[in-house]
């Protein structure tokens, strides 16, 4: 077929901007020789939860629109692609003590001052049974959750549907967008010669414990997501350090205990699943977006770390809207004007 965009790496950033494309009439092929999702956007957490109501900068304010726009954004991601387990049930946080109190109070106000009435961030009492162990909670509706694997899928049959092509091999054609994880961070320079940036390896455990209409839970620097299809997802630990990227080790089994204390209704339940993988992470720890300096036709979409998923929608409309119409709205803290033209990824 004649191809408009070809994406290099089919993972949430790729997918979602060749979905973006697609749906706008271009011709998209996104090439990975690992296949859909193999790598750290295959996993199995999916929490979609914002950066505090605070120190307000240009990544808080792009994150902001992302996740509001989520809901019609995913929807239309279902109804090309199939349920990518996409839901807003809010989150709960505990509050233990005075000072955790008027810190949380004190975001109440900025959320209520920043979040334009479209999300509430608020103290309550813990619900009975649900909560991460104490007797106050901060509860955000901000926060969605999806599952990661099954919203990779839906966006490639999303893509298919619309007449591109996902294929492990083949030519690349038109406009270039490189969206290679962490080895591609890694393989990039900035104009002092630095790697642009690396991969952070992270651990997690699913659980068959259905708890799929409950919001999810942040406590003790867990993410704690129930998921639409009855299992429930705990991680993830942060390695910088790592032999192998894809395997798992007795971490877990911390991660689980550290679990279990801050939320006893985990208890007992049974593990199905333990998963691993390597997030990019930036240097500026803000994803990478825009042109490849002094590399006319390739573009860069990488760095989504920890929220990725979060940022997928708005980052897939700013940079369709970059490649297709020209149009450049790649906030400043996220440019690429400081990488150098070293070399393509592998």
């Amino acid at each position: 077929m004649t191809v408009d965009v070809t994406i290099l790496g089919a993972g949430a950033f790729g997918l979602a901007c060749g979905w973006a494309m697609a749906r706008r009439g271009a011709r998209v092929r996104v090439i990975d020789p690992a296949g859909i999702g193999a790598g750290a956007s295959g996993g199995i957490v999916g929490a979609l939860a914002p950066h505090v109501p605070e120190q307000w900068n240009e990544k808080k304010a792009f994150q902001l629109e992302s996740l509001l726009m989520a809901d019609d954004w995913w929807a239309g991601v279902a109804d090309a692609g199939g349920d990518p387990g996409y839901a807003r049930t809010g989150r709960l946080q505990p509050i233990a003590g005075a000072e955790t109190l008027a810190r949380a109070e004190e975001r109440a106000a900025g959320a209520a001052a920043l979040w334009q009435g479209r999300a509430e961030w608020s103290v309550e009492p813990a619900p009975d049974g649900w909560s991460p162990g104490t007797a106050l909670v901060i509860r955000d509706t901000l926060t969605a959750r999806l599952h990661p694997r099954r919203a990779c899928e839906a966006l490639a049959m999303a893509i298919r549907e619309h007449g591109g092509e996902i294929v492990r091999r083949g030519d690349v054609a038109g406009e270039v967008l490189h969206a290679t994880g962490w080895q591609g961070l890694a393989a990039m320079r900035d104009d002092r010669g630095r790697p642009a940036g690396g991969g952070v390896k992270g651990q997690a455990i699913l659980l068959d414990l259905d708890r799929r209409d409950l919001p999810q839970l942040y406590a003790d620097g867990l993410h704690i997501v129930p998921h639409a299809d009855g299992t429930t997802a705990i991680g993830s630990t942060s390695e910088r350090e790592f032999d192998t990227p894809d395997t798992t080790d007795t971490q877990l089994d911390c991660i689980l205990h550290r679990a279990i204390a801050a939320v006893p209704a985990l208890t007992g339940a049974r593990v199905i699943a333990r998963w691993a993988g390597v997030r990019p992470r930036a240097r500026s720890r803000a994803p990478l977006l825009g042109a490849w300096p002094c590399r006319p036709g390739h573009h860069i979409v990488n760095g989504g770390f920890k929220i990725g998923f979060g940022m997928a929608p708005k980052v897939a409309e700013v940079m369709a809207d970059l490649i297709l119409d020209g149009r450049d709205a790649v906030p400043r803290a996220f440019r690429t004007d400081h990488l150098a033209p070293w070399k393509a990824p592998e």
